[in-house]
């Protein structure tokens, strides 16, 4: 019987000494695991992996592409500007206008006696344009530009500088005034606003400002 038991107590104990040894594999296994995720560094972890190129904006490279937008913005307005304040004066284009007497010229519709005002100078010019030295195209700009002008700021009454004698531009400003739809009248300019040199040229403002 004892011997039966010595026999029995060996056969449990070869039984348990495997179960005892994965416990013991199990723990090593877990020690070298916790060692190794102590020594992993993050230099390790970012080992084969590719950077991503940059692509945000840099601050000043906002601050450059703002700046190139008004910029664009700005020659928009500038080019809306001036095509608005253009008008295709014609050169080919003769008026009838008076032989004798001094220059000028009334729009049909309106009344006569608005000569006789800008002769009088009834009409005082608020704004004033000289032609000296100008060509017959930058004459044309600038006077479509003041006609413009003035209907911008409500000035119904502009003074012209063409100068004396037979020039080109004295010769050709009348004309081209006849065929400008906001140029009312105009009439060679009293003596204090430059006589001969010059025309008084009277300007169809917006209506609600008009001093018809």
């Amino acid at each position: 019987m004892k011997t039966f038991k010595k026999e029995l107590k060996a056969f449990k104990k070869q039984l348990s000494e495997p179960k005892r040894q994965t416990n013991q594999a199990r723990q090593r296994t877990a020690s070298d695991i916790n060692a190794e995720e102590e020594t992993f560094s993050f230099t390790d972890a970012m080992q084969g992996v590719t950077p991503l190129s940059q692509d945000k904006i840099e601050p000043d490279n906002q601050v450059e592409l703002f700046k190139k937008s008004q910029q664009v913005k700005g020659k928009h307005l500038k080019h809306s500007k001036q095509l608005a304040a253009s008008f295709d004066f014609s050169d080919m284009y003769q008026a009838a206008l008076p032989q004798e007497g001094p220059m000028r010229f009334c729009q049909e519709g309106e009344s006569t006696h608005i000569l006789k005002q800008l002769r009088r100078g009834d009409y005082s010019p608020e704004m004033t344009l000289d032609l000296h030295g100008l060509t017959r195209e930058m004459a044309k700009a600038e006077l479509a530009a003041l006609i413009h002008t003035a209907r911008k700021e409500l000035i119904d009454c502009v003074c012209v500088m063409h100068g004396f004698g037979q020039g080109v531009l004295k010769a050709a400003l009348p004309h081209y005034l006849v065929q400008h739809p906001h140029v009312r009248a105009f009439h060679q300019a009293p003596l204090e606003y430059g006589g001969q040199a010059a025309l008084l040229v009277l300007v169809d403002i917006p209506l609600q400002n008009n001093k018809r």
